[in-house]
Parts: C-alpha cells; structure tokens; sequence
C-alpha cells in the first residue's frame, strides 16, 4: 500500500493511504452505472413526454442537456463535493494535493482536462501504467495538477485541513490547557491509536480508543469522559500543538 506523509508547520507528520489502481476503477465504473441510470431515466421521461416524437425536441435536448452532463459529471461533483465522485464516496476516496491542502476548481479543472489521455486512451493503459509505477500513485492529469487521491475513513480521518488552520493561539483557543503539561510521548501514542483506528476500524481498535480517552481525561482530572472519544482526542492533539509550538 503507497502511503504519503505530510509534515505540517507545527513539525506534525500526517499519513495518508492513497488509493489504488483497484479502488480507482471501481470508483469508476460506479459513476458510469450512475450516469447511464441517470440518462435512462431522463430519456423514458422525455419520451414520454413527447410520446416518442418530435424528434428535433429531443436531439435539442440531448445536446443541451445530456451530453454536458455527461462530460462534465466528474467536474461537477469533485468541485461541488470537495474532491469526490459519488462513486469516490462510496469508495471512501477523495482528491487531493499534494501537500495536503484542499484543491481548488483550476485542479480538478486540469485533472479533468486530462481524463481523455489518462482513461481513454488506448483504453485507460497509460492511466493505469502511470497509477502502478508513480511513486504517489498518479496519474497525468494528478501530477499535472500537483493533486493524489487517498483513502478517507469518517469516523478517524485526521484532516491535514484542520491543523493547518491552526496558525496560533489567536485562531485557535485550547480547550485543555493542561495538555501543556503532557509528555510528547503521550501525543504520539494519540496519533499512533487515531492512524490505527483509521486504518483499521474495528472494535478492538475503537474499544482502545475509548480506554486512552478514559486514561486521558483522568490525567486532564476531568469529571467524566467526553463522549465522543475520537472527537476528544483530537482536540487534546490540536491543544497540545498550539500550546507547545
């Protein structure tokens, strides 16, 4: 599995998995099943309610109406849904650059502009040749762009985003102050058990999760746990961040 590691300002290293070969395929073809769906059902209504004829009415709307939606499919939903296809959300994968931060329209415009090479021609080959061999996974119209596709996991996926936008205590207030007083070995096993959960989400890893939110809160000398222990962790990485940066 390729990785990508990240190191922040605040001198914080953020893994990511990035997706692969298979995961992009099947993104894919998901999104191909929607689009056909999507123009079936259009085309039956438009039938019906021209009853089959006017046949100029509906070449008018297919040049209109379908055939943008169609190329434009990809564009649309990674500019409007923040770097995913529905096909990339169900495959739990989304875009972005190279250093972490959110593209903007220009990069998935430019990725976009390279679909033709990269997946239809000859047949996807060159795309998936480049995808295999990159060292992130990349293809043309990625490296072009400057952007990779990783591997999100809802519950635990540690946003580059939301450090970054801790610039200093004026943009950010701590909640726990007294993190200040952890050990930086107390942080990295935060980190190592939020990675582990991300990649594997099971009830092993959650259950460890809920056991270090418990020991955390009672070094915090809090009246009862936070219930929601990812959340809680986190916020205790993000304090310990600006209060010892």
């Amino acid at each position: 599995m390729k990785t990508l590691e990240i190191k922040t300002t605040q001198n914080v290293s953020i893994n990511y998995e990035l997706a692969t070969l298979r995961e992009r395929i099947l993104a894919f073809v998901i999104d191909s099943v929607f689009k056909s769906v999507g123009v079936g059902i259009i085309t039956l209504a438009i039938l019906f309610i021209f009853d089959g004829g006017n046949e100029r009415a509906l070449m008018l709307f297919y040049v209109l109406v379908i055939y943008p939606t169609l190329t434009f499919y990809t564009l649309f939903f990674e500019t409007v849904l923040n770097g995913q296809t529905p096909g990339k959300r169900i495959m739990r994968i989304k875009v972005m650059k190279l250093n972490g931060k959110q593209p903007v329209f220009y990069d998935y415009l430019l990725r976009w502009a390279f679909r033709i090479v990269d997946l239809y021609l000859p047949m996807g080959i060159l795309g998936s040749m480049s995808i295999v061999s990159s060292r992130h996974a990349q293809r043309t119209g990625d490296v072009l762009a400057n952007t990779v596709l990783v591997r999100v996991e809802n519950k635990s996926f540690i946003a580059l985003s939301d450090i970054l936008r801790i610039d200093s205590k004026m943009s950010y207030q701590p909640q726990y102050t007294e993190v200040k007083a952890f050990h930086e070995e107390d942080i990295l096993i935060i980190k190592a058990a939020l990675d582990r959960t991300s990649k594997y989400n099971n009830n092993g890893h959650r259950d460890a999760i809920i056991d270090l939110s418990t020991l955390m809160a009672q070094k915090l000398n809090l009246k009862s746990v936070p219930p929601d222990s990812t959340v809680f962790l986190k916020t205790i990485l993000k304090d310990y961040i600006v209060l010892t940066r």
